[in-house]
């Protein structure tokens, strides 16, 4: 019999992700998966199950290939004409943090659960985080 969870009877467990080394998109696809709930057998997709994720050594990630220089991060101002775009190599030297958010939101839906799920990442650049009462799991690929 299939067990539909309600939102009271969700419990959130925190998760620790050590981007040093890894690829930007494994780890946005790995962060994005927990903050949804899919590594759960208890996964509904109307009921937010997810948990809660931090990233750290963002400073550290690969892009593969030709990436750095040929990929961009673009953003509309909301004014007329106001396109605005920057390589993923200037934003990785200049907010890392930004990088790595963008591309784990761009693997989560654009609904209320997504946004819900979107506020339990937490991305640092270096090893320490702020996190260490909440005991984080180290999450291993």
């Amino acid at each position: 019999m299939t067990t539909m969870p309600k939102a009271a009877e969700i419990s959130r467990k925190w998760y620790v992700i050590d981007a040093e080394g890894q690829s930007l998109g494994r780890v946005a696809a790995k962060a994005a998966m927990i903050l949804r709930g899919k590594h759960k057998p208890t996964f509904a997709p109307h009921v937010d199950c997810g948990d809660h994720v931090i990233i750290i050594n963002c400073e550290k990630i690969v892009l593969t290939g030709k990436k750095a220089e040929q990929k961009f991060y673009r953003w509309h101002t909301g004014w007329i004409g106001g396109l605005k775009e920057i390589k993923y190599s200037t934003l990785m030297k200049t907010n890392p943090e930004k990088a790595m958010i963008a591309a784990v939101k761009g693997m989560i839906p654009d609904t209320v659960i997504g946004r819900d799920a979107v506020g339990r990442l937490r991305v640092y650049q270096g090893t320490e985080h702020p996190h260490a009462a909440q005991k984080p799991e180290v999450c291993e690929f």
